[in-house]
């Protein structure tokens, strides 16, 4: 029930609340003023249940002046119907204690079943004082004796309101806080639920070398319980030495271009399960290293292809070899007029015939290097040799072919004569194919050179021409296997594009390096990096 001023006085008080949003309330500060069109706030409802009805009246006077909505109710169990029918509206009660029927007390102590949180000022006379207090204890959070001044009323219910406010904050936080662990929760789970159904496997540590993360896959891969795993340092989980290192190194660099790291593992006592894993620092904004992350995949399968490939081109070369060689022969036979003599246009047409087979006869031969160096065979005797002694001879059957395009061959007595620890027949193909590029990409006239020192424990080759250059853009897949540059100027000029890649192989198998600097137009340096024997024996 709801009861209030009439007349002139409920007009004055309806008017005060409509522009109540607009001015400030005495709660609030001088600087905070509602403006038209801004969000109004939730009215505060303050309930009073009195039996006397000039108790009732005054309160809603003095509350409402103050822009509150006030709502009455004249004995205990109306009092408790309203809070019943809006228990989430209601932010502050004033009880009377000694009421006829239901008593304060009684109606306090159902307002606590109700909701717990209800604010409840008691309003008793001086000769109640201690069934105030007993309210107190019973849940009531202030009290109000009889007879009170409209100040002392407004203070209490204000001092009341401050902490109905708090109240509402707390809860507010609190439910933010329950979302935002749902939240997380959800977002682990979500998380948790993709890496286990990942078919990489995933392997995550800390700064430490803790384990945090991984999955099933991983386990699988690497042949460890996913057990052995989580929760564990590296050094504890029997992992491949390599990759351990791996992770190691990428926990202690502090270099901010140190990205990641790919490496192939063979897994296994036989290496029977190859793998490939991916390994990265994980940093924060400011370039902290807090942990790594590993992605491993399984190549199995891509190097059972691969060796099905090699044998499969290995045993097609072979077969090719022999007719391919004999047809050469027999042109070599019809051309040198022991058949019988030929027409200009017949050995014209025989010529062309023969340098066809010998691009094909030097293809397979490629095909069958290739396939040794992936089987790891091309390198059968390593023996200490002086690159000196190589590089000459090389350069000594290049110097009719240089002759003939008037280039000019240059390899200098080195001042440095560096021993390695090598395969000869080897060496001598890395070389021939390097300096005879050369040859082939250098225009009549120009030049081209070959340099041997030492540096910093290795033995350097460079190998420089003149000639027409590579473009930028091909030079990161100039090593690629069956790339060639394709210009106007490369057209005429016989390969097969495994050159370099075979070249490549064999540097890598005796642990050295090669590079390649080129300009277009402004001609090509090759660089060749190759250990030096520790212990020489001449």
């Amino acid at each position: 029930m709801r009861s209030g001023p009439s007349g002139l006085e409920d007009m004055k008080l309806r008017a005060c609340r409509r522009i109540s949003y607009l001015l400030p309330q005495a709660k609030r500060s001088s600087n905070e003023v509602l403006l038209i069109g801004e969000d109004m706030p939730d009215p505060i409802n303050i309930l009073v249940v009195d039996d006397e009805q000039i108790m009732r009246d005054g309160s809603s006077r003095i509350l409402s002046k103050d822009g509150w909505e006030v709502l009455t109710a004249d004995n205990g169990q109306q009092g408790l119907e309203i809070i019943r029918n809006q228990p989430d509206q209601i932010d502050v009660i004033l009880l009377d204690l000694m009421m006829p029927g239901m008593s304060g007390m009684e109606v306090l102590d159902h307002i606590r079943s109700i909701d717990p949180n209800l604010l409840v000022i008691v309003i008793t006379g001086y000769a109640t004082v201690e069934s105030a207090v007993e309210a107190m204890k019973k849940g009531a959070y202030d009290f109000i004796p009889k007879p009170f001044t409209p100040d002392q009323l407004r203070i209490v219910v204000r001092r009341a309101l401050d902490k109905r406010n708090l109240q509402k904050e707390a809860e507010f936080l609190r439910r933010e806080r329950e979302k935002s662990l749902r939240d997380i929760a959800t977002e682990k789970s979500k998380i948790k639920t993709i890496i286990n159904c990942m078919g990489d496997g995933v392997l995550v540590c800390d700064r430490d070398g803790y384990i945090v993360l991984t999955n099933p896959a991983a386990g699988r891969m690497l042949k460890v319980s996913e057990t052995s795993l989580i929760g564990n340092f590296l050094s504890q989980c029997n992992l491949d030495p390599e990759l351990s290192m791996t992770i190691e190194e990428s926990l202690k660099s502090k270099d901010l271009n140190y990205t990641s790291v790919s490496q192939e593992l063979g897994i296994g006592e036989s290496g029977e399960t190859f793998l490939r894993a991916h390994t990265a620092p994980v940093r924060s904004d400011l370039g902290e290293t807090m942990g790594s992350v590993t992605v491993l995949q399984d190549i199995s399968h891509l190097k059972e292809l691969d060796k099905m490939k090699s044998e499969f081109i290995a045993m097609v070369a072979h077969e090719l070899r022999a007719p391919i060689a004999a047809v050469e022969q027999q042109l070599n036979v019809i051309l040198n007029r022991v058949a019988g003599d030929l027409t200009e246009k017949q050995e014209k047409l025989l010529v062309r015939a023969k340098e066809r087979t010998k691009g094909l006869l030097n293809l397979i031969k490629d095909l069958l290097d290739l396939s040794k160096i992936e089987a790891g065979r091309m390198v059968q005797y390593k023996e200490p040799l002086t690159l000196q002694e190589i590089i000459q001879k090389v350069v000594d059957l290049m110097r009719v072919e240089a002759e003939n395009k008037k280039i000019d061959l240059q390899f200098p007595i080195p001042s440095q004569n560096p021993l390695i620890h090598a395969d000869r027949t080897s060496m001598e193909g890395i070389f021939t194919n390097l300096i005879s590029n050369a040859i082939k990409y250098t225009p009549e006239g120009g030049k081209v050179w070959v340099s041997l020192s030492e540096e910093r424990g290795f033995a350097k080759a460079l190998v420089s021409d003149t000639g027409i250059g590579i473009k930028k853009d091909d030079l990161p897949r100039i090593f690629d296997k069956f790339y060639r540059v394709r210009t106007i100027e490369t057209r005429q000029i016989v390969g097969t594009g495994l050159g370099l890649s075979i070249v490549k192989s064999i540097v890598d198998a005796h642990l050295g390096s090669i590079s390649v600097e080129s300009e277009e137009g402004g001609g090509t340096t090759f660089t060749v990096l190759l250990p030096k024997e520790s212990n020489p024996t001449s």
